[in-house]
């Protein structure tokens, strides 16, 4: 097996990349990280995640570990506020086009794995049923972690501290109007880790979870939801809310009690929207310019063709890491990026050694 002195190009400086990343120089061979933005982390870091679920790990303690695992590592060579703007050729002769702060640049890499990620829903696509754009004790489970990062749990009308919080589950996702059918697996996980984080900073709080139904993967049932409920009081309630309407300086929530069959009402001091996944901008942009398949909700299409390899595209040599090819949890993406790494690096070692 010989080795053609290539480098893995890595799309993207999340999670997700900064594990690829990791492996691929791990395995002896030189990785080129391009990240859009001017520092790297990804979504944990843009949108100021407080503690990881489901360990409970300080975001930013566990993504300094991450980060520092690449910078350290001198086989990587890190382009940030960078864009891969153009690909041409084959796996073992890549040939990309960066664009970077002081230029393009042209590289040739043996093999490319995107890790390009997830965004929110922007809940105000909903047909603004829940009035996100209107209350501003209205937010979102990144609004949240925010707050919870920086020990401000506050109402946005008036900065007090709420004394009733509701959970709104599945939003975004599950929807079959918007075209979103599919679960974003960890909504209801977060909602119960912020719910429990909520009771931690504020012990005489009241905190709803209104949900379809609640789905733990593996180890969250113990881990999250039964706490959430015995230690902490947290209440889940089985129904699905209409209306989120003004009633004096809070909020009122209409809907039914599906448990029971009956209409339901109560009133709030700030309303959490679990939001689901959604590929990111960069995921569709970086599937279109690659030329890789996308399934219908716009993530990369993973399978390759005998459909059960999770990290293989509709191109031999680039691999997909994580969220960009499905909703999935930090467990999905480190697992799948460690399996991208090792599949470039076979890929590359394998590949015809390009002519000068």
């Amino acid at each position: 097996m010989r080795e053609n002195g290539l480098a893995v190009l890595v799309i993207g400086g999340g999670p997700g990349g900064l594990e690829a990343a990791r492996t691929v120089a791990a395995l002896g061979t030189p990785v080129v990280l391009v990240e859009r933005r001017h520092r790297l982390g990804g979504t944990p870091d843009a949108e100021h995640y407080a503690k990881l679920t489901h360990h409970f790990r300080d975001a930013e303690e566990a993504l300094g570990e991450l980060i520092a695992a690449v910078t350290s590592q001198p086989l990587v060579e890190i382009l940030t506020r960078s864009e891969v703007t153009a690909c041409e050729g084959e796996v073992g002769n890549f040939r990309v086009t960066i664009r970077t702060p002081e230029g393009m640049q042209e590289r040739t890499v043996g093999a490319i794995i995107v890790a390009t990620g997830f965004q929110h829903f922007d809940p105000g696509r909903e047909t603004q049923l829940y009035n996100y754009y209107s209350f501003p004790d209205v937010v979102t489970l990144s609004d949240m972690e925010a707050m919870l990062k920086a020990h401000q749990v506050v109402r946005p009308s008036n900065g007090q501290p709420p004394e009733r919080v509701a959970f709104i589950q599945c939003v975004g996702s599950r929807d079959r109007q918007i075209g979103n059918e599919f679960c974003s697996k960890v909504c209801c996980g977060i909602a119960s880790k912020q719910a429990i984080e909520i009771k931690q900073q504020l012990p005489n709080a009241r905190v709803f979870i209104f949900y379809i139904d609640m789905r733990m993967y593996g180890y969250w049932e113990n881990e999250l939801y039964w706490p959430a409920q015995e230690q902490y009081k947290v209440n889940y309630v089985k129904g699905i809310v209409s209306e989120i309407l003004p009633k004096g300086d809070r909020l009122l929530i209409r809907g039914e009690d599906t448990t029971m069959g009956r209409p339901m009402e109560i009133t709030v001091d700030l309303v959490v929207l679990s939001v689901g996944m959604e590929p990111s901008s960069g995921t569709r942009q970086m599937a279109r310019l690659l030329g890789i398949a996308q399934n219908k909700y716009g993530y990369i299409e993973a399978g390759g063709p005998s459909g059960l390899d999770p990290v293989a595209t509709s191109r031999p040599g680039i691999f997909v890491v994580g969220a960009a090819a499905r909703p999935a949890d930090l467990d999905d993406t480190f697992a799948t990026a460690g399996l991208a790494a090792a599949r470039a690096v076979a890929a590359l070692r394998q590949a015809p050694v390009a002519a000068d």
